[in-house]
């Protein structure tokens, strides 16, 4: 008895550990390929516990699991052209899911790195295709949107031989090139001085415009305001000469007089002139006899 026990062990040990072998387990977020001599048995897309052949050292069943959850493929860089011959730096990445397992295995051999790296290829040309058929606009425009359905629709048929299936494509950046951004820069810059040049231009119309005005104002106020005052001088001289008219018909001898004074006041002022004049002479009249009568009856 103390013999068989050894040998119950070892039999104990290799059920437990071909009945550990024998079983596999499916989470939510995978499915299994069930392979037999490196052939595909069966597929397991749901989640629970599963049995297969043990012994997949010597060939029997072998298990290969695969995501089964949204993933996500990133293609950064890409230089396209477009329609004008300008380039751009693009950045965008797709969503997949494996779709069909089966397909998946026979076609990439169940790697994710392998299919990815033949669907480089496709969303890398798809990009180039689509960028190429628009303008330098349209990538920065509401056309953006209808520019990534395109390239999944586009790469969807190279997906689908492979056993995926592309959820989405969105581009994530859209950048010029240093050497179009250089030109780009250039020409803004040149248009912004050419605006420049036509503001300035027209600011200094606008105050040509206002200065000859302001001048042709300046000109006719003066006008306006030399004939008002010749208008006015006019005036007042006529009404002095009025005045005096009038003084010289009420007492022209006062009015003689009076002259005679305006006179002395004008040619005696302190002038520095010298004037040589006979005392006999009229202008002096007043001072010889106040009522000028001397200068009368000469």
């Amino acid at each position: 008895m103390r013999r068989r026990l050894p040998l119950i062990g070892i039999l104990v040990v290799i059920l437990l550990y071909l009945g550990y072998n024998s079983l596999f387990v499916i989470n939510e977020r995978d499915q299994a390929i069930v392979l037999r001599f490196g052939e595909i048995k069966r597929v397991e897309t749901e989640p629970g516990l599963y049995f297969k052949a043990p012994l997949a050292f010597a060939g029997l069943d072998s298990v290969q699991i695969i995501e089964d959850r949204l993933l996500r493929f990133d293609l950064d860089d890409i230089r396209v052209q477009v329609s004008g011959g300008k380039f751009y730096e693009v950045d965008a990445f797709m969503t997949y899911r494996v779709a069909d397992a089966r397909l998946f295995r026979e076609t990439a051999s169940g790697s994710l790195q392998l299919a990815e790296q033949r669907m480089r290829t496709r969303l890398d040309a798809s990009l180039r295709r689509v960028y190429g058929l628009r303008d330098f606009q349209a990538a920065l425009s509401e056309e953006r949107a209808e520019m990534m359905r395109e390239v999944r629709d586009q790469i969807r048929p190279e997906a689908s031989s492979l056993g995926l299936e592309v959820d989405d494509v969105r581009i994530r950046r859209t950048d010029l090139t240093a050497e179009v951004s250089d030109q780009t820069f250039a020409r803004m810059n040149a248009e912004r001085l050419a605006e420049a040049e036509r503001l300035r231009a027209r600011g200094q119309e606008a105050a040509r415009r206002i200065r000859a005005r302001a001048d042709r104002q300046v000109v006719e106020i003066k006008a306006a305001a030399q004939r008002d005052g010749e208008i006015l001088r006019g005036e007042g001289e006529a009404e002095r000469n009025s005045i005096f008219a009038d003084a010289f018909n009420r007492d022209p001898e006062f009015f003689e007089f009076y002259r005679s004074m305006a006179a002395y006041a004008t040619a005696l002022e302190e002038t520095g002139t010298t004037m040589v004049l006979s005392p006999d002479s009229d202008f002096f009249r007043y001072f010889q006899d106040p009522l000028g009568a001397r200068g009368a009856t000469q």
